[in-house]
């Protein structure tokens, strides 16, 4: 989550907590689609808690990643 926010802040270039964090609830999404699609249940308190997480790491890693980008240029 964390490479996949570096990498979406990159090459946004600004906002890298909104990219980042898109990316993570992207993830988030597919993951509840494929649970609820095909094993019919819902995210229990503890896989919220992860994803919540994800999304979080994620966000760090589209900040950094608008970061390091906008200082090599």
């Amino acid at each position: 989550m964390f490479i996949g926010g570096f990498i979406s802040g990159g090459k946004g270039k600004e906002r890298g907590w909104l990219s980042g964090g898109l990316t993570g609830v992207f993830f988030t999404f597919i993951i509840l689609l494929f649970q609820y699609l095909g094993y019919d249940s819902m995210f229990t308190l503890r896989e919220l808690v992860y994803h919540l997480c994800f999304i979080i790491t994620s966000m760090m890693g589209g900040i950094l990643g608008v970061n390091v980008t906008s200082s090599r240029a």
